[in-house]
């Protein structure tokens, strides 16, 4: 399976790369910064170190035709001021359909899962004011998705651990799973990502996650 990671070198997507590597993936990781993966493609056959910028339509394009699926774990600021996310997708999305590539698992915030059954998390009056403007962003990331005619998963998540985890969480379709820690490792969630690929789980669906 040929995998292009979107976001590769965060702390969510370095663990997506080195796990899909494990599994004997094929991997292109793109990014602005990925200087720090260039050795290691020079000496692992099975990893291309892409650079590019995701705002750029015609360089997004390249690096999804001919690939299997699509993992994104865009990042951006957290005021909201920054549309990596939202544009980012809007431009993965668009290659992606016009490259006939199917299959997407991207990652957002829980905000996006259901409240109930009228609301999103966001839209409820108590979301806290201060994950609104990236909260926003998520969303809009979302209906990019949700307004394709691609086999998206988007996974919600909670804060995130900087650590490997142990594969020990619990995951919900469309709204958040019970019992909910509010926490979730990178390293469990990049292994979220790569099961919903992999095991083609939680297709054009929401997915909220925890650590156990």
């Amino acid at each position: 399976m040929i995998l292009t990671v979107f976001g590769a070198t965060g702390q969510v997507g370095k663990r997506v790369v080195n796990q899909a590597l494990a599994l004997g993936l094929t991997v292109r990781a793109f990014g602005r910064n990925v200087s720090s993966l260039i050795d290691r493609d020079l000496h692992t056959p099975n990893l291309t170190a892409i650079h590019g910028y995701v705002l750029d339509e015609a360089e997004v394009k390249a690096a999804v035709a001919g690939a299997d699926a699509v993992i994104s774990v865009l990042g951006g600021a957290f005021d909201g001021k920054d549309q990596t996310r939202s544009l980012g997708m809007k431009h993965i999305v668009q290659g992606m359909e016009q490259t006939g590539v199917k299959r997407i698992a991207a990652l957002g915030g829980m905000g996006i899962l259901n409240a109930n059954e009228h609301q999103l998390i966001i839209e409820q009056t108590d979301y806290p004011e201060i994950y609104r403007p990236v909260g926003k962003e998520h969303l809009k990331a979302f209906q990019y998705l949700a307004g394709s005619t691609l086999d998206w998963t988007f996974v919600c998540a909670p804060d995130i651990l900087d650590s490997e985890g142990n594969r020990q969480y619990i995951t919900a379709a469309n709204y958040p799973p019970a019992p909910n820690h509010y926490q979730i490792p990178a390293g469990d969630l990049a292994h979220c990502l790569l099961t919903c690929i992999l095991q083609h789980h939680y297709v054009r669906e929401r997915v909220g996650i925890s650590r156990l």
